[in-house]
């Protein structure tokens, strides 16, 4: 059995939907197919929450209308009409709970009622799948994920209940699996031991095909996107970037730690751990071969892995009394950035300044600048960019740091970092 995940670009439009038919049809079967909402429907839901939570529930409801319309207005296109009015049917009991979030959303409780309309993306889009699915022959079996994944109450970021997943997935899903049936299901979302809907923070759809995957014992994980496969950089950054045919979990988390937006690394911990091997193929043309990543690599040659944050401050912090900054202030630095929850990109301390590099979100900065100006004295340059390059060469620095003025750097054996303007 393999899991295979589907982002919200490959299902944007009835035709790509459609065309991911002959991908599902080659695959070794039964799988587990993961998928997230249709192309922009999370945004617009978070636009429902915001004007449900502002108490113009008129323009929420009038919102949802037209987001219902859209996904039945993209299953009829697929559906012929025995299938679409089955469709219909179990689609209107999602458009009933979506009413009745916005009825009950408000500002109060923003995470929670965010969770509880933001959820429905998924369900949507994967009852329409299902139907999709069944109606071209195959053996699939939708299944509602908020049966399965149990977590806390921490509303838009929720922590699962491991031992307990497990096991509804185990006697849920693998009973059809056992039965020989696939399975089409959401990513991204859980639920509480209330029966409250949750969603699981960044990358939650990559997370929930790597659980059901370590749950369920799979011999891997495809992550289906629009690229060829994982890059050494940002393509929509950097020219001539290179593909890179196979790397191991720890590089990824390298990458993920230091700012690149590829796997996350709660996605990798259950693979790892399980040693299942994640594929990243591109749904537009399946013949390509991809990326793979597991714990080992017949090579250990890696092209330059390039990460750059823009918009990042970088705060110098000195002592009043020119006390030394040694473990006493360390801790006390470290503890205010963890209580404001910022997280330190790069750091760097000297006899009497601590340097830190931070992503430059202006409400987190001033809250963080008020509680370090109680016992130190705050410096900061604007508008700087965090490069980082894992297996470097002196050529390579060269060339991404030409005509820019370097304000920090560090070097590690394999890694380099430079603050610059």
């Amino acid at each position: 059995m393999q899991v295979y995940k589907f982002g919200g670009a490959s299902i944007a439009t009835p035709e790509r939907m459609a065309a991911l038919l002959p991908i599902i049809q080659e695959a070794t079967q039964p799988i587990i197919m993961v998928v997230s909402a249709l192309g922009k429907t999370t945004n617009a839901l978070e636009d429902i929450v915001s004007a449900a939570c502002k108490g113009d529930k008129e323009k929420a409801h009038d919102m949802a209308r037209k987001l219902e319309q859209i996904h039945l207005d993209y299953a009829k296109t697929l559906l012929n009409t025995e299938n679409f009015a089955k469709a219909e049917k179990a689609l209107n009991v999602f458009f009933t709970e979506l009413q009745w979030a916005i009825d009950d959303a408000e500002a109060a409780k923003y995470d929670y009622s965010y969770d509880q309309i933001v959820c429905m993306g998924e369900l949507l889009s994967t009852r329409i799948f299902g139907f999709y699915l069944q109606q071209e022959g195959l053996n699939f079996e939708w299944a509602d994920v908020r049966d399965v994944v149990r977590t806390d109450e921490t509303f838009r970021d929720a922590r699962v209940d491991w031992n307990y997943s497990e096991t509804q997935a185990k006697q849920k899903l693998g009973t059809l699996l056992s039965q020989g049936k696939s399975i089409v299901t959401q990513g991204f979302i859980g639920a509480t031991a209330d029966n409250a809907s949750v969603t699981l923070g960044r990358e939650g759809s990559d997370y929930t095909a790597a659980m059901l995957a370590a749950m369920l014992g799979a011999t891997g994980v495809t992550i289906w996107k629009d690229v060829e496969g994982l890059q050494n950089a940002d393509p929509k950054l950097f020219p001539n970037t290179v593909k890179i045919e196979a790397i191991t979990y720890h590089e990824v988390i390298e990458m993920a730690y230091y700012g690149a937006q590829v796997i996350h690394p709660k996605t990798i911990k259950p693979l790892q751990n399980n040693g299942i091997p994640l594929y990243v193929r591109c749904f537009l043309n399946k013949d390509l071969k991809g990326t793979v990543i597991q714990n080992e690599v017949n090579s250990i040659f890696y092209p330059p892995l390039i990460v750059l944050k823009q918009k990042q401050i970088l705060l110098q912090v000195t002592t009043r009394d020119f006390s030394f900054v040694t473990e006493d202030n360390l801790s006390n630095l470290y503890s205010i950035f963890h209580k404001l929850k910022i997280k330190v990109n790069l750091i760097q301390n000297a006899a009497i300044s601590f340097v830190a590099c931070i992503d430059h979100k202006e409400d987190q900065i001033q809250a963080l600048v008020t509680e370090l100006e109680k016992d130190y004295k705050v410096f900061r340059n604007e508008d700087v960019s965090l490069l980082t390059i894992r297996h470097y060469t002196p050529e390579i620095l060269f060339e991404m740091t030409k005509g820019k003025y370097t304000l920090l750097e560090q070097k590690t054996r394999q890694t380099v970092q430079v603050v610059m303007k």
